[in-house]
């Protein structure tokens, strides 16, 4: 409650380092320059566009992927263990390799698009910057939503699996109507989880292209910290992270009454 009790604070003040900590009373300054900065209006901007990328990419894949597995009658857990190799590495390796294989000299993912007739560099563009970014992370997170989806998958019920084959439903028809309003519930717990990580997403970024090029992929999550450690303004960082909490509170509360509604897993 502490730290919170003095982030609210510093939202109010001019933060002073130099000499001691000092705090100066600006009142409402940050907070009134949130609402017209902007450079956080455009950041916010990125930080919806690459949420939406990603969560709805990371879901669908996933859901798919573990729908294969599911299906998958011999050599399930080699298949399973080798989809979740990308989860159990750390994001900030996640950046650092992404950027040595997109590197226009002797990046392989480089030399793999120069032969499809890309001749630029991924890194240094505006949209194949953001891009691949948005890749790495849908990248290492797609295996967790896989994993959570097989789980609710293992748990729908033999029998009505067996209903709907007796009654002729294909399979496409049987996933529609009983295995994925089966498994909603499991669903919502992996879009909660990734979604709330989706918005404080940054160590890729950081590592890759430092929220480059011309602020192509500055997040809110990498402005604050640009705010915070690289122009030290820390009274307008806290509002920003602030911001932050109450955006993520607010997609959480959310979800979670969506999940309320389903109901538990069958």
């Amino acid at each position: 409650m502490l730290p919170f009790a003095a982030v609210v604070a510093m939202s109010f003040a001019r933060v002073h380092l130099l000499g001691g900590l000092r705090l100066d009373d600006v009142g409402v300054t940050n907070w009134t320059r949130l609402f017209t900065d902007p450079d956080t209006a455009w950041a916010w901007k990125r930080t919806a566009v690459h949420f939406t990328l990603t969560v709805g990419g990371e879901m669908v894949l996933g859901t798919a992927l573990a729908i294969c597995l599911w299906r998958l009658r011999g050599g399930r857990n080699a298949a399973l263990s080798l989809l979740l190799l990308p989860m159990f590495v750390a994001p900030v390796i996640v950046g650092l390799l992404g950027r040595f294989l997109t590197d226009s000299t002797f990046g392989l993912y480089a030399w793999a698009l120069r032969q499809l007739g890309y001749q630029g560099d991924v890194m240094a563009d505006a949209t194949t910057a953001f891009a691949a970014v948005t890749l790495m992370d849908i990248w290492e997170w797609t295996p967790l939503v896989a994993l959570i989806a097989l789980a609710g998958l293992t748990s729908v019920p033999a029998g009505l699996l067996e209903a709907a084959a007796l009654d002729g439903a294909g399979m496409l028809r049987t996933l529609r109507h009983i295995v994925l309003p089966c498994v909603a519930p499991v669903l919502l717990v992996a879009l909660l989880i990734r979604s709330m990580d989706a918005l404080r997403y940054f160590d890729i970024i950081w590592n890759t292209t430092g929220g480059g090029p011309a602020n192509a992929t500055r997040t809110a999550s990498v402005q604050l910290y640009e705010t915070a450690f690289r122009f030290f303004d820390f009274g307008y960082a806290a509002v920003t992270g602030l911001l932050m909490l109450a955006v993520t509170t607010v997609v959480a509360r959310w979800f979670v009454t969506l999940l309320d509604r389903k109901g538990p897993a069958v």
